[in-house]
């Protein structure tokens, strides 16, 4: 079980970061859906907003 856990992330551990810089970016640039609460942003999701 462990060795297949390696591998899979082995396998997919660049598409999985990928995707979270992506999803990243497209929430560092929407508001938030909920009106009262708007958390604090790291400066580094605050660097990959648009300007």
């Amino acid at each position: 079980m462990k060795k297949r856990f390696y591998t899979l992330i082995t396998k997919f551990g660049g598409m999985f970061a990928a995707l979270a810089l992506v999803i990243t970016s497209f929430n560092a640039n929407s508001a938030c859906v909920w009106l009262a609460y708007q958390p604090e942003e790291p400066e580094e999701v605050k660097a990959l907003k648009k300007k």
